[in-house]
């Protein structure tokens, strides 16, 4: 069996809008998909971070999410290429992510998640995110889940990930 081809992991850029926004639509449909524009905003924007994965160059992921200035960061968007779930590139995605906007100040972390996404939901709920409030028809289909966690301030341990630890 061959060996497992490298991901690698780097912020978003403006020429990668058009990708991502391509990926987000192969994730989550028409509806619930950022566009070219929202990735190139994101990009741009320093209230933002977006991350993406790549395989030879190619994106396979990405995640992102908005920084306000009281300490709040809300996870806009993650998106593994079909092709590539399964693969624990969305748990990496994830991590890098929280990393990124802990180091940043964000204190409290929070996230929308569809009840019938399983594997997301058992993700967050496995790194100590717990379900704070049910919003009817969120989605064109389905209502949400809201999930949110507080986290200490500046710092950021993969250890903290468990629903054992605050």
């Amino acid at each position: 069996m061959g060996k497992t081809p490298r991901i690698t992991f780097r912020k978003l850029m403006p020429d990668d809008a058009a990708t991502c926004a391509a990926l987000d639509f192969r994730s989550f449909g028409e509806h619930d998909a950022w566009d070219r524009q929202d990735f190139f905003e994101a990009a741009i924007n320093a209230d933002f971070e977006f991350i993406v994965a790549e395989r030879y160059r190619q994106i396979v992921g990405c995640a992102g999410a908005e920084i306000f200035i009281d300490g709040v960061a809300e996870i806009d968007s993650i998106a593994v290429d079909p092709n590539y779930q399964g693969q624990g590139i969305g748990k990496q995605l994830f991590i890098r992510l929280l990393k990124a906007v802990i180091k940043r100040g964000a204190t409290f972390v929070v996230l929308e998640v569809r009840p019938s996404n399983t594997a997301a939901f058992n993700l967050y709920e496995s790194m100590g995110f717990e379900i704070i409030d049910r919003v009817k028809n969120f989605y064109v289909d389905e209502d949400a889940w809201i999930m949110a966690r507080e986290f200490k301030r500046g710092t950021f341990n993969e250890r903290d990930l468990s629903s054992n630890d605050g």
